[in-house]
């Protein structure tokens, strides 16, 4: 049972941001500051990447561990109607895989940042992250995922 009531529950649901999330502004700030230049939610390409950066094609995907089921301390599955949160967020994950391989098969590079990278108890901070981004640009690696340590 649901502490609150149904109305309740899905005006905070509908408050959830998609775009902008503080995760991500905070990797974008940190990357504009380092001199890189991004897009934001650029069109044509699978997923519909939070940003890109053209010059080194290489899409960039800031993930929510909730949202997408990622298994670390940020992470909770909801108690209340369970199969629904499982089939949900187990579908992102499918998705999320499915974009990945998808981008992949272009010309372009993924790069995945968790949310527990940048906050919360298991953080490696925007510092770590961006030392161990800036050298993936140079390389040839297809996908980079940097999680928190947790």
């Amino acid at each position: 049972m649901d502490i609150v009531s149904p109305e309740v529950r899905s005006r905070m649901m509908a408050g959830i941001r998609t775009r902008d999330t503080k995760p991500e502004v905070t990797l974008r700030k940190a990357l504009h500051t380092k001199g890189y230049r991004y897009r934001l939610h650029p069109k044509g390409l699978p997923g519909k990447p939070d940003f890109v950066l053209p010059r080194l094609r290489v899409a960039v995907f800031v993930h929510g561990c909730f949202w997408h089921f990622h298994e670390c301390s940020l992470f909770k599955m909801p108690t209340t109607r369970h199969d629904f949160w499982q089939a949900k967020l187990s579908g992102n994950r499918d998705r999320d895989r499915r974009v990945a391989i998808e981008i992949g098969e272009t010309e372009w590079r993924v790069l995945t940042v968790w949310e527990c990278a940048l906050r919360g108890p298991c953080r490696i901070g925007v510092d770590e992250v961006l030392a161990r981004v800036e050298p993936w640009f140079n390389g040839d690696s297809k996908h980079l995922e940097i999680r928190g340590t947790g």
